[in-house]
C-alpha cells in the first residue's frame, strides 16, 4: 500500500487472492525423434513458456526490509524527547500512535530518507525522490502488508517473464505512480512500494487480455483479477492513502504488460513444435493483429503520459486546479472522517531566534529555536512534521 506515513490504513487486498488459471503454462508437446521408433516420444517445454528461477522479487522485499530497519535507526525516536512504543528497542523503538499508527518512524525521517515531496522535486530540483519513496514504508503494518502482496504476486510473475521484464515492469510502475501522485499530493509526502505493486497487477491484467487464446479459462481468471483490482482501488478512498499512486502504478503496469508481457499465438506454438514437414500454406504468423495494434498503442500511451506527467510537475502543475473532482478518487469524505484535499501553509511568526509555527488544517503549534534565519527548505520541514 502506498500511503502517507501517517496514515492508520495498511491493508492490502491483492495479497488475498491469486490468479492461477494458467495450466497451458506447464503443458508440453510431443515430438517424434526417430520415424523407425514411433512408440518413442519425448516431451519438453516450450521455449517460450520456461519457468524462471525468482530470485528478484525475494532481493526486493529483504531490500525493503533493510532499508526500513535503517530508517528506524536513523529515526531514533529517544532523541525526540516523546513517549516513544517499545522503548525497549533503544534508537529503533517507534513513534507515538498519534504521530504514527503504523508502527514507524517520525514524518521528518522519511522526508529526510526521501519521501515523495513535490516542494522538494520541483523547486530544490531533487527528481531521483520520485524513485527512492518506493523503498520506503511508513511503519511495520505498511511493510508487511506491501512486502506479503510482492510475494504473492511478484514470484509467480518472475517465475513465468524473468527477473528482467518483472524488474523493469516493477520499477517502471512504480515511478509512474509516484509521478501522478506528485501531481496531486500537494504538500504531503508519500512513501511505499503499492504502486510498483498495482503495477503488476497491471501488467497481469493486459498480459491476460494480450495473450488471451493461451487461457483456458479466460473469464475466471478475469473476472477473479478484476475484482482483486476494483477491491484495491476502493480501499483507496479511505482517508491518507495515496490511491494516486496505486492508480499511476495501476496504469502504467496496465501499459508495459502490453509490450513486455506479450506471447507467441498458440497456433504458431503448436505449429513450430508439430512433426516435420508441416504446410508452408498453413504457416500461422507469430503474434496476432490486436496484439501488435496494443503493443504498439500501449508504447506510445507511455512515452505520451510520462513525458507529460514530467513536464507538467517541472512546472510546479497541481493537478488538482485542473480537476475539482480528481481528490474524490483518492479520499471520499464521511461524517466519520474529513479527507482535507487542499493543505495550508503554515502560519509562522518570529520572536527573536524562537520560530512559532502553526498548522491550519489540524491546528498543531510547535516552538523551534535557531540560531540563525531558517531557510524556506526548514521551514518546509517543520510544516511538514506538525500537520502530520
Amino acid at each position: 500500500m502506498h500511503i502517507s506515513p501517517h496514515s492508520s490504513m495498511a491493508v492490502e487486498g491483492e495479497v488475498q487472492l491469486r490468479v492461477n488459471s494458467r495450466n497451458w503454462c506447464k503443458v508440453v508437446y510431443p515430438m517424434e525423434i526417430n520415424p523407425s521408433l514411433p512408440s518413442k516420444v519425448e516431451y519438453r517445454k516450450v521455449k517460450h513458456f520456461k519457468e524462471w528461477f525468482p530470485w528478484l522479487i525475494p532481493f526486493f522485499v529483504i531490500l525493503n526490509v533493510i532499508v526500513f530497519i535503517i530508517t528506524m535507526y536513523v529515526n531514533e525516536c529517544p532523541k525526540s524527547r516523546v513517549r516513544c512504543i517499545a522503548p525497549f528497542l533503544g534508537r529503533f523503538s517507534f513513534q507515538p500512535f498519534s504521530e504514527n499508527p503504523l508502527l514507524g518512524p517520525s514524518a521528518l525521517t522519511l522526508l529526510n530518507m526521501g519521501a515523495l515531496a513535490v516542494h522538494k522535486v520541483v523547486y530544490e530540483h531533487q527528481g531521483w525522490r520520485l524513485i527512492t519513496c518506493m523503498w520506503l514504508h511508513g511503519g511495520v503494518f505498511h511493510l508487511l502488508a506491501n512486502m506479503f502482496g510482492l510475494l504473492v504476486v511478484g514470484i509467480r510473475l518472475e517465475k513465468e517473464f524473468g527477473f528482467v521484464l518483472i524488474g523493469l515492469l516493477f520499477v517502471i510502475s512504480g515511478f509512474g505512480g509516484s509521478l501522478l501522485s506528485a501531481l496531486f499530493i500537494g504538500e504531503r509526502i508519500s512513501v511505499g512500494a503499492s504502486g510498483a505493486l498495482f503495477g503488476l497487477l497491471g501488467g497481469m491484467l493486459s498480459e491476460l487480455l494480450t495473450n488471451w487464446s493461451l487461457y483456458e479459462k479466460k473469464l475466471g481468471a478475469l473476472f477473479t483479477l478484476v475484482f482483486i483490482i476494483v477491491i484495491n482501488l476502493a480501499v483507496g478512498v479511505l482517508p491518507h492513502v495515496d490511491n494516486f499512486a496505486h492508480i499511476g502504478g495501476f496504469l502504467s503496469g496496465f501499459l508495459l504488460g502490453f509490450v513486455f508481457l506479450i506471447r507467441p499465438q498458440f497456433g504458431w506454438i503448436k505449429q513450430r513444435n508439430a512433426p516435420q514437414p508441416f504446410s508452408q500454406t498453413l504457416i500461422k504468423p507469430k503474434f496476432n493483429k490486436y496484439q501488435c495494434i496494443s503493443w504498439v498503442l500501449a508504447l506510445i500511451l507511455l512515452i505520451v503520459g510520462f513525458s507529460t506527467g514530467l513536464v507538467a510537475l517541472l512546472r510546479g502543475v497541481n493537478a488538482n486546479d485542473y480537476c475539482s473532482w480528481c481528490h474524490y478518487l483518492s479520499c471520499i469524505p464521511t461524517s466519520r472522517w474529513s479527507c482535507n484535499p487542499k493543505s495550508s501553509s503554515c502560519v509562522r511568526t518570529y520572536i527573536g531566534n524562537q520560530l512559532n509555527m502553526m498548522c491550519p488544517s489540524n491546528g498543531n503549534f510547535s516552538t523551534y529555536y535557531m540560531q540563525n534565519y531558517p531557510t524556506e527548505s526548514q521551514i518546509y520541514e517543520f510544516c511538514v512534521q506538525i500537520c502530520t
